[in-house]
């Protein structure tokens, strides 16, 4: 059964990145290039009776940060939604701050593509 995963990061290099590795891992993938785009992919998903099993986010984007659109989501009928952030913020704070707001993990870029696919399956196959 393939899952579907919305990535949202600013960098299109990034997202490519991404995405290409999760297609090839057989996976759908849906982009947003930040918070905001994001969020109105879900409403887009939602209306047509659908939803991704994962977010993949980034923290600093414009428009709407990683941390926003966590908390906006988990306001949602979607609060149950596996979330990782892969993203260059290490800082213990920011860590603390995606916690609060209800990822369910942190990832750092650059990333490895097996250490990726792991977490992905981790949080997407054990729902």
């Amino acid at each position: 059964m393939e899952k579907h995963i919305l990535i949202v990061d600013d960098s299109p290099t990034m997202r490519l990145s991404v995405s290409f590795c999760l297609r090839n891992a057989g996976y759908r993938v849906t982009e947003a290039s930040d918070g905001k785009e994001a969020l109105q992919k879900l409403q887009f998903m939602e209306n047509k009776g659908q939803s991704p099993a994962l977010i993949i986010t980034d923290i600093n984007m414009p428009e709407m940060d990683g941390i926003t659109l966590i908390s906006k989501v988990k306001e949602t009928e979607l609060k149950f939604l596996p979330i990782l952030v892969l993203t260059t913020e290490a800082e213990e704070s920011m860590i603390e701050k995606g916690r609060a707001a209800g990822i369910s993990g942190w990832l750092l870029k650059p990333f490895q593509p097996e250490h990726l696919l792991w977490a992905v399956k981790k949080v997407v196959w054990s729902k």
